[in-house]
């Protein structure tokens, strides 16, 4: 059985390693790692929750010498707040008994308060792409030492629009530096990202996005409506020995803010909430009494699908069926990881079947059916949304006001029909000297007749 002991690591690092319990390679982890550490650039294809951020800090730590200059030599990109703060934990636990200044910046603190950090000095910085890019323009992060980039979870900081800042902070760093890349699906812009930054990278594809994990059970229910949903799920986690850690997916805020008052007079005293509305100190607490077990249901938006590595996740539960079938397999991979076995539950209504034959047809398997318990209520009450027959979206608004102004149409007075052409100076002016030429325009002939 292959072990770390095979990559040769400096004693500092293979201990601090050792002291986490990690034992065996993962595949990302094994075949990443002479790729990086030869310098190449490289991208990474591998599902959540197969180590990637050993992946790809293991051969960085290796080679990161000690050294006092102030400004960072490694970079690391990730899409979220939460994402930052656990990679610079699992950075700091790496770096246990090595030297090495890691510092996480994101939006939602004081800005002066991280700028005065890194001007102190640090070795690695791990951050999101917005505040990263703003302390880069107000000179409180200089870029020219970065020797390593690291985007994580690319596919995701895309999807959280952040394709210009991405774009910009390539322009703005050394060209010279080697670029790492990790994603678990592949977009015509992180193609276009690589044609035009990357050099020959090496590709490394560990599975495809839509294979099943091996060692998470997946099962479904169709359910009426949404308060029929509610019904079951409470139905379900009132048993605490098999539903033990809880992760409950909303498609959006208003829905899981919805939720969560349903199932709060009966669960109010061991779940929470998170989605990106929340303050970063509530998102933060949230997270940690969720992982530390003082609560046991956490609902959340797909804020929490990806990246974040919470231990002991007994049941995913897709409270509604995700319209692009991607992210189901990120979600299910919060549950079952490290080789535990984990379990998954899919909640679907007949207007959300179309996304779950879509999630099946990427497995290449069909997910098995439960019956709902005969104790479970099966509601008839609708709620808002789902009684103007599915949410409009704001093209269809505005096409109905649109039709609303057509039926109240008429016809304009004769005096009222007039256009205004401004005065008769005015016209004449423009008549002898047609358009005004801009200042490029000037300089542009003023340089002609130099010539």
């Amino acid at each position: 059985m292959p072990s770390f002991q095979k990559f040769g690591l400096r004693k500092q690092l293979f201990n601090a390693i050792e002291d986490l319990g990690f034992v065996t390679p993962t595949p990302i982890q094994d075949q990443a790692f002479s790729v990086i550490l030869s310098g190449k650039d490289i991208l990474g294809i591998a599902q959540t929750g197969t180590g990637k951020t050993l992946g790809y800090m293991m051969p960085l730590l290796d080679e990161l010498k000690f050294s006092k200059q102030l400004n960072p030599r490694i970079l690391i990109l990730v899409p979220t707040r939460e994402l930052v703060i656990q990679v610079q934990q699992e950075i700091d636990n790496f770096t246990k008994y090595l030297s090495i200044r890691t510092i996480g910046i994101y939006g939602g603190v004081n800005i002066k308060r991280q700028s005065k950090e890194l001007l102190e000095g640090s070795d690695i910085v791990v951050a999101t792409p917005g505040r990263l890019y703003d302390l880069i323009l107000n000179n409180s992060l200089a870029v020219k030492g970065i020797k390593k980039l690291v985007i994580d979870e690319v596919d995701v900081i895309l999807d959280l629009g952040f394709k210009r800042q991405i774009s910009n902070i390539f322009e703005l760093l050394p060209q010279k530096r080697q670029n790492i890349m990790f994603s678990a699906t592949i977009t015509e812009y992180i193609d276009e990202l690589i044609d035009e930054f990357f050099i020959s990278p090496v590709k490394i594809s560990i599975a495809l996005s839509g294979t099943p994990l091996d060692n998470i059970s997946q099962q479904c229910y169709k359910a009426a409506n949404f308060n029929t949903k509610v019904n079951l799920l409470e139905n379900l986690i009132q048993d605490k020995d098999q539903f033990k850690k809880v992760l409950v997916f909303v498609s959006n805020k208003k829905m899981a803010d919805k939720l969560f008052e349903s199932i709060e007079p009966k669960f109010g005293n061991e779940s929470c909430i998170i989605h990106s509305n929340k303050s970063q100190n509530y998102r933060i607490r949230s997270i940690e009494n969720f992982d530390s077990g003082l609560y046991r249901i956490l609902v959340s938006t797909d804020i929490m699908s990806r990246g974040l590595d919470l231990d002991n996740i007994t049941h995913v539960i897709n409270f509604d069926t995700p319209e692009f079938p991607e992210n189901y397999m990120h979600r299910i991979g919060r549950t079952g990881r490290a080789e535990r076995e984990g379990k998954s539950l899919l909640f679907y209504t007949d207007k959300e079947k179309k996304f779950k034959n879509e999630i099946e047809d990427l497995m290449s398997l069909t997910i098995p059916i439960l019956e709902i318990p005969d104790e479970v209520e099966i509601s008839k009450d609708l709620i808002e949304e789902e009684k103007s027959d599915g949410k409009l979206r704001k093209n269809e608004n505005r096409n109905i006001k649109k039709i609303e102004l057509v039926a109240g149409f008429h016809e304009k007075k004769e005096e009222n029909k007039k256009i205004n052409l401004g005065g008769s100076y005015r016209r004449e002016i423009k008549k002898k000297y047609k358009k005004p030429k801009t200042r490029g325009d000037k300089t542009y002939h003023k340089r002609q007749k130099r010539g």
